[in-house]
């Protein structure tokens, strides 16, 4: 948060800031562990998926109660890498369809009845998966409304063209944003 403040106060533009979330407790997951191949307990609609929503409501009090405010929020980072990750790296997997479900279900509306204007991303993941994943939640009306843009990272790139991933997706949905949300070598 310090740095957070530093750093908006040496911009001549308020900063837009964006957060993704890794994993959720233990408890919550299908494997009893934050890293590893698990998924939310249950399904969309249920007390797990509910109170993984609440997260990120809270998370977003709590940054606001130190004057921090996010533009987005993912709905979650990585969400098939979970699938091909090793067994420490901490995350849970979704598929589009779930991710649509917990969207339209969950996090959807906690952020709609939230007091915060944080915008909801989804995908946060390789350009492979589009426009699969953009029709599989955008093509939901629900879900659309809830939705902002999707998030794309780089990793992939080489091996799938803009045009198959990127511009295909932006065809079928010009009015939600497409955003490299991480990227590095090394």
């Amino acid at each position: 948060i310090p740095l957070l403040h530093r750093a908006s106060a040496m911009s001549k533009r308020p900063l837009s800031l964006y957060a993704s979330p890794w994993t959720s407790p233990a408890w919550m997951k299908s494997n009893g562990d934050v890293r590893g191949k698990g998924t939310l307990k249950g399904q969309a609609g249920d007390k797990y998926h509910k109170t993984w929503a609440n997260y990120f409501i809270k998370f977003l009090d709590e940054y606001a109660k130190h004057n921090v405010t996010f533009w987005a929020v993912t709905a979650q980072n990585e969400p098939l890498a979970a699938l091909f990750t090793p067994p420490l790296f901490p995350t849970i997997a979704f598929t589009a369809a779930q991710q649509r479900d917990f969207v339209v279900r969950d996090l959807g509306p906690a952020l709609a009845r939230s007091p915060h204007r944080t915008r909801l991303i989804i995908l946060d993941d390789q350009r492979i998966h589009l426009p699969h994943w953009a029709k599989a939640v955008l093509g939901n009306a629900t879900a659309a409304r809830y939705v902002a843009g999707v998030g794309v990272h780089w990793y992939l790139d080489s091996i799938v063209p803009a045009s198959c991933s990127l511009e295909a997706t932006h065809k079928l949905f010009p009015d939600h944003f497409l955003l490299y949300t991480e990227a590095c070598s090394g």
